[in-house]
C-alpha cells in the first residue's frame, strides 16, 4: 500500500461521504467515461487516462473564453488515490504547476472522498490570491453527482 502524495499547507479541499465500499467509488474513475459522469460539470474534461503516466486534459470557460490546463497523473493507487499536475496552457501558465488529489478512505460502511487541490506554496508572493481564487470558486458539485451515481437509491 503507497503512502500517497503529501499535501501541502496551502491547499483547497473539498470533500464528501458517500455509503458505498471504495471499490464501488473506484468503479467510476476507472474509464474517461465514468470519470466525465461526474467531473465533466463546471469544467469540460478532454482527455483522462487513469493510470500512472497518464494525460488530464481539461479546461474551463473564463471571461467568455476557454483555458486549458492539465498534466500526469503522478499517483495512481487503485481505490485510494489518483494525483496529476495541473499547469495552464501558455500564456495563462503558473511559475509551477499545482497538482489535484482525489483520495478515498474507507469510514465506517462508507467512503470520504477527497478533492484537493494543493502545491499552492510553491508559488510564493503570488499564493494568497491563487488560493483565495479556488477557494472562492470550488463547491462540491462534482463530489454530489458522484455520490448520486454511486449510492444505491432506496
Amino acid at each position: 500500500m503507497g503512502t500517497g502524495m503529501k499535501i501541502g499547507e496551502l491547499h483547497v479541499r473539498r470533500s464528501i461521504l458517500i455509503q458505498a465500499l471504495p471499490r464501488r467509488v473506484w468503479q467510476e474513475f476507472e474509464s474517461f467515461e465514468r470519470i466525465t459522469g461526474w467531473l465533466d460539470l463546471g469544467h469540460r474534461v478532454h482527455t483522462f487516462e487513469p493510470k500512472l503516466g497518464g494525460l488530464v486534459e481539461m479546461s474551463v470557460e473564463i471571461d467568455g473564453g476557454r483555458r486549458a490546463y492539465g498534466g500526469r497523473v503522478i499517483v495512481f493507487e487503485p481505490e485510494r488515490e489518483i494525483s496529476f499536475t495541473s499547469q495552464w496552457e501558455p500564456p495563462h501558465s503558473w511559475p509551477v504547476p499545482t497538482f489535484w488529489t482525489i483520495r478515498l478512505t474507507p469510514i465506517y460502511d462508507g467512503t470520504q472522498v477527497e478533492i484537493f487541490h494543493h502545491g499552492f506554496e510553491r508559488m510564493g508572493a503570488g499564493a494568497a490570491d491563487e488560493l483565495e481564487g479556488y477557494e472562492g470558486g470550488w463547491d462540491i458539485t462534482h463530489l454530489r453527482q458522484l455520490r448520486s451515481i454511486v449510492e444505491p437509491t432506496s
